[in-house]
């Protein structure tokens, strides 16, 4: 048995400009799980299309209950294929990823097909399937329920890193990570603690003297 999954994302940037943001989007504060790419073949067809294949490192941490069954070097990392079809002329740009690491207790394999926005010539589409299988006995649709929860977390996080290399490479200033909004709030919040234990001390030292 196999989990499906699709969803449409949209980017309101020219394809373009995302075709570039593709082959420049690591590092990002969203992708600190990527930890290498390396380009293993590339070639342009005889019809000026672009065909690449890369080889990825992730920081991939298997959930607690299913590091016993992979060996101890594995557990937390994994090795990801990205085939990758660009065609200039029609504009789109297809890539498919699949791991293999980790490919009997799970295996997620992806399609996205990145296009012109029919409705909008200055956006760009993102049409995105994913099948999710596992091979592992008693466990399978455990594991695919868990692939699946996992996957949306990533296409989120794949979304707002494109969004901030986007920006970047337009020389705007990219929006605030999620962990320096998180730090902030916390300083602001320790700030006014601090005020509010301020005016309260005042207030009980005034009662005395009254």
């Amino acid at each position: 048995m196999v989990k499906y999954f699709q969803c449409v994302g949209l980017l309101k940037n020219t394809w373009d400009q995302v075709f570039l943001a593709f082959w420049q989007r690591y590092p990002n504060p969203y992708s600190n799980h990527v930890l290498t790419e390396d380009i293993v073949f590339r070639e342009v067809t005889p019809d000026n299309c672009l065909v690449s294949r890369r080889l990825l490192t992730k920081t991939n941490r298997a959930p607690r209950w299913a590091e016993r069954f992979l060996p101890k070097h594995m557990a937390c990392s994994a090795y990801i294929i990205e085939d990758s079809v660009v065609d200039p002329k029609n504009r789109t740009m297809t890539t498919v990823t699949w791991n293999i690491t980790h490919a009997r207790l799970m295996e997620v394999r992806e399609r996205c097909v990145y296009a012109v926005n029919p409705d909008n010539s200055n956006w760009t589409e993102i049409k995105r399937e994913a099948w999710i299988s596992s091979s592992l006995t008693g466990l399978s649709r455990a594991i695919q329920e868990f692939g699946v929860a996992r996957f949306k977390k990533s296409v989120t996080k794949t979304m707002k890193g494109f969004e901030y290399v986007l920006a970047k490479m337009q020389g705007e200033t990219p929006s605030k990570t999620l962990a320096e909004t998180a730090t902030e709030r916390a300083r602001e919040t320790a700030l006014a603690a601090k005020e509010k234990a301020k005016d309260l001390a005042s207030q009980a030292q005034k009662k005395q003297y009254v």
